[in-house]
């Protein structure tokens, strides 16, 4: 399936972080933070601004980003979590 996000929306597969065990201790996924990374799998267009051109969005394609935890929308894309946020509410993007 494939999905393109309106506007300044962004479509998000969220990166899940390297697990640590210390101490022997497995923590279960139920009790696990989201993680804050995501890598960017599709983009919209852009918002309008005031003169109804259309602005370019600042992530593309395959950037890895920082979002908040609880930001956007979660959604089952062929049984496969993503997470659908606007472009503001993307914090930064990951450059390795």
């Amino acid at each position: 399936m494939q999905i393109t996000p309106l506007y300044d929306r962004v479509l998000l597969k969220r990166v899940d972080a390297a697990e640590e065990v210390r101490g022997g201790i497995i923590i279960p996924d139920t009790a696990k933070e989201k993680p804050q990374e995501a890598e960017v799998v599709a983009i919209g267009e852009g918002k309008f601004d005031e003169d109804g051109k259309r602005m370019p969005m600042t992530v593309k394609v395959g950037d890895l980003v920082l979002i908040g935890k609880y930001s956007g929308t979660e959604i089952k894309i062929d049984n496969i979590e993503h997470t659908i946020v606007r472009e503001d509410e993307v914090l930064a993007i990951v450059v390795k």
